[in-house]
Order: C-alpha cells, then structure tokens, then sequence
C-alpha cells in the first residue's frame, strides 16, 4: 500500500519557513510544457530559482509523500482589485500589457517589448491592425512614421499629450477579395455602372477578385520616442524566459488591456481559418493556433505565454467561445525582429 498523500495545507505549512513558496495543490506532472499524466504535488512559487542560487533549507524534495514535486512559478499572489492597476492609463515608462494604438485606430494592447536585428533598437511589438490601421501597404491607412498612442484612442488618447512612438514597420493584411487594378476589369466596371444608372441610379457595382494571397501574422512594431518610455516587464507576469513552440494541451496565458490577465489552454494548432477584419472583409490566416476563451476587444496584440513564461504567440482575433493567435516565431522572423527576455 502507498503512502497516502496528506492535505496541501499541511503540506503548505511545513514549508512556511521558505518565503519563496506561496502555495501547494495536487495536479500532473508537467516536462518541458507536456502534461505527463502522472499525478504531482503541485508547489507554488513566487519566483524559480536555480538550485545553485537557494539555500540549502530552500531546496524542494523531488518528491512529497510518495509522489513527485511539480514546481509552479505564479509571482505574488493578490487580490485582483480594479485599483491596482489601470490599463487604460497612460503610464511612462509605459510596460505590455497597456492600452495602445495607431492614432486612427480605437485600442488595443501593447503586446511586448523586441530588439531590432538591424538596428539594435528596442520596438513595440503589437498586431497590424492595431498599430498600422489594418493596412495592406498599398491602401494609405497607415505609414513608417505615423504616431502610436498610450493610451489608445479610445481609451483618450490623443496627438498632443499620448504619443509614445512611431509607426516602424508592418506586415501587410491581405484580404479574401480585393478591388482589381487592372485596366479591364476598370472599364468592366465603368459600363455595368453606366447601365445600371438607367434603371438604379442609387446603386454602384464593384468588381472585385479572389485574393490567392493568406495571411501568416498580423503584426507591427513601432519605434519610441526615446528608450525610457518603455518598461519590458509585462503587467502582472514580467519578462518572458525565452520561446516555445505552441502545443495542444498547453496551458497559457495572457496580459491584456482589456481583460488583464487570463489564462486557458491550446485546443488546436496548424489552425486555417477566416478571420472578420471588419463589417464586410475577409482575411484567411495559416499555421494559426487555437485556445480557449481567454480575450475580449481591445486584447489584441497581447503576447501569450505558457504558464512558465515562455512566450508562444501574438493573440489576434477571438470570440466569446475561442481564441487565436500567431505562433511566435512567425510573427519575430516576419518583422525581422528578437524577444527581449530574461538576462
């Protein structure tokens, strides 16, 4: 007969005198992001260490009453009380997580903080529609220079007091269809208008063709004004530690203007779907990947992470039942850009 395994609570209690443990439940095993199946004695940290850097009296057993210890960093656990934190504010050094956006655009989420590779430089890293007004780089919504607010605009910001950088560079979104440039299809146009105006002269045809052309990312970086108006420590989980690559069964999380911070599972990954951009247009996105709910608007462009901090995706599009976001590595070799992680 096995050791029966005691309540977390006394087990919680004979670690009271390690400040760094703040909680001890019971769940699964979990290596390198993959739920094992096996059951553990989950331990709650404020902060992982290495073995190297903790005293002796600090260092968990590999193993608690017969079952093997899973050690969980969770930061420092509070009540999630609205005055702690306003993400619609302007904050200097402002930190992801944040309200932000293009200046035409409403709102949504200053997702992280990456390094240039050209430059060196430390960018704003966020979804094109966000930053760059859902431009398609030929259709003049948005443009290198053009100011980024913090607060968003919706949130109040404006052009005089709320600029915090510049438009650097953007992915263009492709749309399903699109408006032909060709000369033919023009005079197509031109004479199904000029008929049509005989008898309905309230109503416009416009051709438009099948676009063979999806969409791997929606994102942008934007430049600040200076270096000191950003904080890369995102709201409520920090720095991440590096990347992962997304897997179903994952659990993740995010920090977002919107809903601050969430947390669910991947369901599905290599995920095609069509996105609404808006009212009437269309874009189909590839290599996508899906969780739970865990977003609402104005949470786009949040970086998500897995629960041990290791960023994944650029969380984009959503509903009430689901969430999608870009795999990492798409969206950082797309801008041509590196994660600022943990030293």
């Amino acid at each position: 007969m096995g050791v029966k395994t005691r309540n977390p609570l006394a087990i919680l209690r004979e670690f009271a005198d390690v400040d760094n443990v703040v909680g001890v439940g019971l769940g699964h095993k979990w290596v390198r992001g993959e739920d094992t199946g096996r059951k553990a004695v989950v331990v709650l940290v404020e902060k992982k260490y290495r073995k190297s850097d903790l005293r002796r009296s600090a260092v968990l057993p590999k193993t608690i009453d017969g079952l093997p210890t899973d050690v969980i960093e969770v930061g420092n656990i509070r009540l999630l009380t609205d005055l702690l934190i306003d993400r619609k504010q302007r904050l200097r050094p402002a930190q992801p997580g944040l309200s932000i956006s293009h200046y035409k655009v409403s709102a949504g989420t200053f997702g992280c903080v990456v390094r240039d590779l050209a430059t060196d430089e430390q960018l704003i890293l966020s979804n094109n529609h966000v930053l760059a007004n859902l431009s398609d780089g030929s259709d003049e919504r948005a443009q290198p220079g053009d100011p980024i607010l913090q607060p968003g605009l919706y949130d109040g910001g404006d052009t005089e007091d709320n600029v915090i950088a510049r438009l650097e560079r953007f992915v263009p979104l492709q749309r399903e269809y699109k408006i032909p440039l060709c000369k033919i299809a023009k005079l197509f146009e031109g004479w199904l208008n000029y008929v049509i105006n005989f008898f309905r002269p309230e109503y416009r045809i416009q051709v438009w063709r099948q676009n063979e052309k999806v969409n791997l990312v929606d994102c942008a970086v934007a430049k600040p004004l200076d270096a000191s108006m950003i904080d890369p420590n995102i709201l409520e989980i920090g720095l991440p530690k590096g990347i992962k690559e997304p897997q179903a069964g994952m659990l993740v999380k995010k920090s977002g203007r919107s809903s601050g911070l969430t947390f669910s599972i991947v369901l599905a990954t290599d995920v095609a779907v069509r996105v609404s951009l808006n009212n009437n247009e269309y874009g189909i996105f590839t290599d996508q990947v899906l969780a739970g709910p865990m977003s609402k608007p104005g949470d786009s462009g949040s970086l998500v992470l897995s629960e041990d901090n290791y960023a994944v995706g650029l969380l984009f599009a959503g509903s009430e039942s689901a969430t999608m976001f870009n795999r990492l590595a798409n969206v950082l070799e797309a801008l041509q850009v590196d994660l600022v992680i943990q030293p």
